[in-house]
């Protein structure tokens, strides 16, 4: 193992000592890394003196860690210029032909690559929260305590980890660095996203939730190494010269992957959809296993929010009467409202799973089933008979929508897994559109008919059903 490792260390050193050497790359990192501690400085000192003018004190207690977070995050994107020109640029310049000559594996090749572009991100970004703390001590400004101190530091070097491998796989699939610095857009705003909703928890002042973030972006980092180790072939960066927006390929790549060579409809049905739900099987596991973790956490959050119902319960079976009186039976627009509010939900899991290679994909299904959970133990608390609603107004078209959305989630799961999945035969956008048709192939033939079915005795049969229960 060390023998394997040993070429990624000298590949990463000899990048490290050249970008250290250019003082065009040093320079504008060190004054930029700088300058803008002693902006945050300043920033804080004048806020301090506002907020503590009017007696909010906690508002400046929130907001030193808040900067130190900002400084942490600004020189990260300054430099992530190193990781984006990592591959495609030396190919620009003609200097990396000599490199992937060499008798190095890809992996090793990559991941020296990988190291070399961290390390000039995370020691600027070190370097200014080391300024900005000594400016803090200068001006008399109490720091953070050590176990916040932590958390920050760990924020900030797994978000530099994940923005150089998302920088690093967009350099060796780009074919000019015109267009790397253009897809780096895909990853510098959704960590600005990112770092807005960690300032609303951190201003909160609920640090345990940002250490669930710290583990799930170190996930996702470990993904995008993944997936940039799967996609990685030298004599592919080496042969393409441009990449050109070919409808009629993918329309056919697409076409190929959904219909298998079936022969008819009875055929895809019989042999080609059962054929690509067993390649999900473990995906289809994985989502079931969320599921069940997204009705525990819906209980056990109700110790954590809970909710006490009014008194009146006895009048429950007499207004679902009068409701009933007044809900439009056998009538097609409420259930056409519901089919495609469940559609619209998956489709927003599908958008969420293909910038997160699957994980953000489950949050539609963890979310529905973790209400439920939640519901059910609220019932129980207030004394209803908690089993007996969820039967009546959950289970008769639960039972069909749950699978449907599970099955919907599972082919988000799958095609993440595929993304990260080493193959020799596809490029990654041909593994992204076989994916895509995979997941469409699920929700058209199995996934849409299904939730159609579920509306339909959502407003059929189970307000029925209800009404004989709490006769």
């Amino acid at each position: 193992m060390h023998n394997a490792l040993h070429p990624v260390l000298v590949i990463s050193s000899r990048e490290v000592r050249d970008q250290f050497r250019d003082w065009r790359i040093i320079f504008p990192i060190i004054g930029l890394t700088l300058l803008f501690p002693f902006l945050m400085n300043f920033t804080a000192s004048q806020m301090l003196g506002f907020v503590n003018k009017y007696g909010a004190t906690i508002i400046g207690e929130r907001l030193i860690p808040f900067l130190l977070m900002i400084v942490g995050f600004f020189p990260i994107s300054v430099s992530l210029v190193i990781a984006l020109e990592s591959f495609v640029g030396e190919k620009e310049r003609g200097s990396i032909e000599p490199l992937l000559n060499t008798p190095l594996e890809d992996w090793q090749l990559y991941l020296g690559k990988l190291i070399s572009s961290t390390v000039p991100p995370l020691l600027s970004s070190y370097l200014g929260m080391s300024v900005y703390l000594t400016g803090l001590v200068i001006s008399h400004i109490p720091i953070p305590d050590p176990q916040l101190l932590i958390l920050v530091v760990c924020m900030t070097t797994v978000q530099a980890f994940m923005m150089v491998a998302g920088a690093v796989v967009v350099s060796c699939q780009a074919t000019s660095v015109r267009s790397a610095n253009l897809l780096s857009s895909f990853i510098i705003l959704p960590v600005a996203f990112l770092i807005q909703g960690e300032s609303v928890v951190m201003f909160w002042g609920n640090y345990a939730t940002l250490w669930w973030v710290v583990v799930g972006l170190s996930i996702f980092s470990i993904l995008l190494i993944r997936v940039g180790l799967a996609h990685f072939q030298r004599e592919e960066l080496l042969g393409r010269e441009i990449d050109v927006l070919n409808f009629r390929w993918g329309w056919r790549v697409f076409c190929s992957q959904f219909t298998e060579n079936a022969t008819d409809l009875a055929d895809w049905y019989r042999r080609v959809i059962p054929a690509t739900i067993s390649r999900m099987r473990l995906a289809v596991l994985v989502s079931v296993i969320i599921g069940i973790g997204a009705v525990i956490t819906g209980s056990y959050l109700v110790s954590m929010f809970p909710l006490v119902l009014p008194k009146g319960g006895s009048n429950f079976p007499e207004n679902l009467q009068k409701l009933m009186e007044y809900w439009p039976i056998f009538s097609f627009a409420p259930a056409l409202s519901i089919w495609w509010q469940n559609v619209r939900a998956l489709l927003v899991g599908l958008l969420l799973g293909a910038f997160s290679f699957g994980i953000l994909g489950l949050l539609p299904l963890y979310i529905t089933l973790a209400i439920i959970g939640y519901l059910y133990q609220v019932l129980l608390n207030n004394g209803l008979p908690s089993a007996l609603l969820i039967t009546g107004l959950v289970l008769p078209h639960g039972i069909i929508e749950i699978p449907a959305a599970i099955l919907a989630t599972a082919a988000v799961v799958y095609a993440g897994a595929r993304m990260a999945t080493p193959t020799v035969t596809e490029t990654f956008g041909e593994t992204w559109v076989r994916s895509l048709a995979d997941w469409t192939k699920i929700m058209i033939g199995v996934v849409m008919p299904l939730l159609a079915l579920a509306a339909l005795v959502e407003t059929w049969i189970t307000p029925q059903i209800a009404v004989q229960l709490f006769r």
